[in-house]
């Protein structure tokens, strides 16, 4: 497992927690000014534009205390008293680059030239927007940010962003300037820009992301490097194609960002029984023989990575408690995944697994109905 740093405003006195909030983000990021939004009524104010006019009358308001109770029954988390603050962070670190999931109420993030004077990093900041809205702006430019979008700054130029008037929920990745491999005049026109975490290279980004996100469980420490390495890549593949400057990346970034895509490709068509290295390749409009030279490079096989991402997702399935599954046959939930052929599905899954599908269900039956622990996955062995 990564090493993760976790912080949680509940864990600290309500007096104390946004101004611990403040300070863990002037250490995640760069040294900012950071300014509570009321809590919304239970209307939620959409954000269509950075509303200055009013911005400092709210803003006064919030620093004398005139807080709102949060009284939206749809929000799961607690009531809160009054003058508190909800924030979560982890904080994964992967080698010099940090990724940070979080979950925090409404919030104005400012970082001015005095502050920049003071200390500047040099970093470039992300933030993937996963639940709420947000908007920035850079002077007289204003940009408005919804869910899937990133939302790039950087800790050399000032900026404010807001976020609407319900809690927001967003994956935070700072990355040195020096390692995103573009001439620095072209990666900072993207400051300011609203990019896609929907399509192209931004889906590739987001969805590494999340599920990183998700569970750091598979990795090990000495991973972190080599995840960053992957983060940086992305990121250089994301800013190059959003400036349409040379899209010649250097070869590592390159076939590594190529390699995630291909991957990707093979995740959303798993249950293609005629997935082939041929129609693999075909798809990325590369050779047969350069596909496995980029999966030979992480030790892999072509074959047997569809052959793992096939028996992991059988496998879940067979675990899941959902009803709808677990009455559906272990032969449809073989189809399902590109195993048509049921006996085939089966040695395959006894050779990833040392057992049964037929064996595993009844052996989750029987911890369900007892109140054990269900089997973990392991994960098959690609080979």
């Amino acid at each position: 497992m990564l090493q993760e740093a976790v912080f949680r405003t509940l864990d600290l006195p309500v007096t104390d927690r946004f101004e611990a909030w403040s300070e863990l983000m002037s250490r995640t990021h760069a040294p900012m000014r950071l300014t509570r939004i009321p809590p919304t009524d239970g209307h939620p104010h959409r954000i269509d534009r950075i509303d200055h006019a009013n911005r400092d009358n709210r803003d006064n308001r919030i620093e004398r205390g005139d807080h709102t109770k949060r009284t939206d029954p749809a929000n799961p988390r607690p009531l809160h008293p009054v003058g508190d603050y909800f924030a979560h962070q982890r904080l994964i670190l992967l080698g010099d680059i940090a990724v940070w999931p979080a979950t925090f109420d409404p919030i104005v993030f400012r970082r001015t030239p005095k502050l920049i004077r003071r200390s500047d990093p040099e970093t470039y900041h992300l933030s993937l927007l996963l639940r709420g809205e947000g908007a920035a702006s850079w002077g007289t430019q204003q940009v408005v940010y919804g869910i899937q979008d990133f939302h790039v700054s950087c800790s050399s130029f000032p900026f404010e962003v807001r976020t609407g008037t319900e809690p927001v929920t967003t994956v935070g990745v700072e990355i040195p300037r020096s390692l995103v491999a573009l001439p620095a005049r072209k990666a900072d026109r993207v400051i300011g820009s609203r990019l896609s975490g929907r399509e192209g290279i931004g889906t590739l980004l987001a969805q590494f992301l999340t599920q990183l996100a998700a569970d750091t469980g598979p990795y090990q420490p000495s991973d972190a490097p080599r995840l960053g390495t992957v983060v940086a890549d992305l990121v250089t593949a994301l800013f190059a194609h959003t400036v349409e400057t040379d899209p010649r990346l250097p070869p590592e970034a390159h076939s590594r960002t190529l390699t995630l895509s291909v991957k990707a490709f093979i995740r959303r068509h798993l249950g293609d029984p005629d997935l082939t290295p041929g129609t693999i390749a075909a798809a990325h409009h590369i050779s047969r023989s350069y596909l496995h030279r980029l999966f030979q490079d992480e030790g892999l096989t072509v074959a047997a990575y569809v052959r793992d991402q096939r028996l992991r997702n059988a496998h879940r399935d067979l675990t899941d408690p959902d009803p709808v599954l677990r009455a559906t046959p272990i032969h449809a939930i073989a189809a399902r995944w590109g195993f048509p052929r049921a006996a085939e599905f089966s040695r395959a899954f006894r050779t990833a697994y040392g057992v049964s599908p037929s064996e595993l269900r009844r052996r989750e039956e029987e911890s369900r109905m007892w109140g054990g622990p269900v089997a973990a996955d392991c994960g098959p062995v690609a080979k």
